[in-house]
């Protein structure tokens, strides 16, 4: 088959403790999964989840032990950090079950929803989508995947954001509103899954404000860190 362009390349992520890559198909991303992020964006109690995307090529995949130089994106004033555990789909379905969802994971990694807070602010006052706020230019920083096998405690693991060595947010995954499973069947009652999905599963309380020449830390215990520095461009 030919082309009349060049075929674009497929984004893709590291995998920990080897060569191999993980292509990114798609990215999911789950909005306000725990009780106390929700509280300090203005909402409260368990709402359905809802969810909204980032295009692939909006990974910026960070090698284990690396720092990676995120540009700091123009239109705004305001460029907030949301830490999350991604997770990576290896086994595509459609209308999955939560209790066997986890079979459809091939593994995790610490991922960053990097979102331009003022431009989400002004759309949502005027009732207009927010993708410019959310899936611009590497706008989902993302660490080395690590096979799921290899995280058995994932369900229960830290996860924090440090920024210039200062703690900005701390919680653990099990205090997320809906789980993997159910988020994965959530997901998978509204879109076709596939191997090569990548899901951010919603970032705890403590979203800030970074400015460029910030260095941000992210982890989730038993997985490849995160290190990424805000740089102009």
């Amino acid at each position: 088959m030919s082309y009349v362009i060049p075929v674009p390349t497929v984004p893709s992520v590291p995998v920990a403790g080897g060569t191999s890559r993980f292509p990114v198909r798609r990215i999911y991303c789950v909005g306000r999964n725990y009780a106390e992020h929700a509280i300090e964006m203005g909402h409260s109690g368990r709402e359905p989840p809802f969810f909204f995307m980032k295009p692939a090529d909006a990974v910026l995949p960070v090698e284990p032990g690396a720092t990676g130089n995120m540009a700091y994106p123009s239109l705004t004033s305001s460029l907030h950090h949301e830490v999350e555990l991604v997770v990576a789909i290896g086994k595509g379905g459609r209308d999955i079950e939560a209790g066997r969802a986890l079979e459809h994971v091939w593994g995790y990694a610490v991922g960053l929803d990097m979102t331009r807070r003022d431009l989400q602010a002004e759309a949502k006052k005027q009732g207009r989508p927010w993708c410019i706020a959310k899936g611009f230019d590497e706008s989902a920083p993302i660490g080395a995947i690590t096979p799921a096998a290899q995280v058995p405690g994932i369900a229960t693991a830290a996860i924090e954001l440090q920024v210039n060595g200062g703690a900005r947010q701390s919680s653990r995954i099990d205090k997320m509103i809906w789980n993997v499973g159910e988020i994965i069947a959530h997901l998978s009652a509204a879109w076709e899954l596939a191997p090569g999905d990548l899901i951010f599963t919603g970032t705890p309380e403590g979203v800030a404000a970074a400015a460029a020449g910030d260095v941000l830390e992210a982890r989730v215990e038993g997985l490849a860190g995160l290190r990424v520095e805000l740089v102009r461009r």
